[in-house]
């Protein structure tokens, strides 16, 4: 396949560098990114410890460096939307989320919803459905996305659910890498699946090291016996796991021309956002994410 040319901008996520915010901002420049994405949940990038001139600030030195915010992260862990008693809080927080992200230039917030039950007419599917229902007309309502990340269920029975939910403010932050080392979906076809939803991508790489991975022991299921999602936990697993293994760009699964076609092909000249989540030499690896990206510009 000849080499597709890349008109996509560069995007690295700050907290992959597990350095502070703004130490991680002076390092996305410094591998040359053209933008960032930034966890939003807790601590100094939660909603509730940023005043109105905090952000203003904060989005001024983010364009002072060359940066821009390519999308929030808003993922808040557990079982994502599929606990009826959590979802109340873990809704509003969301929208809180998304505030923060327009206020700081971008119209995106990623997140994980949990995995779409194949059962449509189970609790789950409809404690899911009502949840991103709520938040996709919000979203809708601002012009704004909550992409979800693919990885936990294969890209059709994904875009079956998405169809459901009346908009497309709740849409698809496209990670080829959790298809291969998960579920064995291929990301290529993944992209014409769900090429009326990718908002954002992160570009990731990885390798399946199991016959069969149940996506339940990966990211949590509610009723089911596995610890819910946790990144702490992905990093472990994505590092030195029986089942999986990210490795990186180039080295995995990921067939790289054919993807980044794919985008062409669809008409997505939004983000690639390197996530690293291994804990060994997290610059290195994104600096040669970043060059190996930088090869398919013309």
């Amino acid at each position: 396949m000849t080499k597709p040319i890349m008109p996509n901008k560069i995007g690295v996520i700050v907290d992959s560098f597990r350095v502070g915010v703004r130490e991680g901002l002076q390092k996305a420049k410094k591998v040359g990114a053209d933008g960032v994405q930034i966890y939003a949940v807790h601590g100094e990038m939660d909603p509730a410890n940023l005043s109105a001139s905090a952000r203003k600030e904060l989005k001024d030195y983010i364009a002072s460096l060359g940066l821009e915010i390519s999308a929030l992260v808003g993922d808040l862990g557990g079982h994502g939307f599929q606990d009826p008693a959590e979802n109340p809080a873990k809704i509003e927080k969301s929208k809180r989320i998304m505030e923060l992200a327009l206020d700081l230039g971008t119209n995106i917030v990623t997140t994980h919803i949990g995995i779409v039950p194949q059962d449509k007419n189970g609790p789950v599917y409809g404690t899911m459905h009502k949840a991103c229902s709520e938040l996709s007309s919000f979203a809708k309502s601002m012009g704004a996305y909550f992409a979800i990340e693919t990885g936990p269920e294969p890209s059709a029975h994904l875009k079956s659910f998405l169809d459901s939910l009346g908009s497309n403010g709740v849409s698809v932050n496209f990670d080829p890498a959790n298809m291969v080392m998960v579920t064995g979906d291929d990301p290529v076809q993944g992209v014409y699946t769900l090429k009326d939803y990718i908002v954002h991508t992160h570009a990731k790489d990885g390798i399946k090291l199991a016959d069969f991975i149940d996506p339940r022991d990966v990211y949590g299921d509610f009723g089911y016996e596995a610890p819910a999602l946790d990144h702490d936990k992905m990093a472990d697993m994505a590092e030195s796991g029986e089942k999986f293994r990210e490795v990186p760009l180039g080295e995995g699964g990921v067939d790289w021309p054919a993807y980044l076609q794919a985008l062409k092909d669809i008409g997505y000249t939004g983000y690639l956002t390197i996530e690293r989540e291994v804990k060994t030499n997290p610059e290195e690896d994104i600096q040669l994410a970043v060059n190996f990206l930088k090869g398919f510009r013309a």
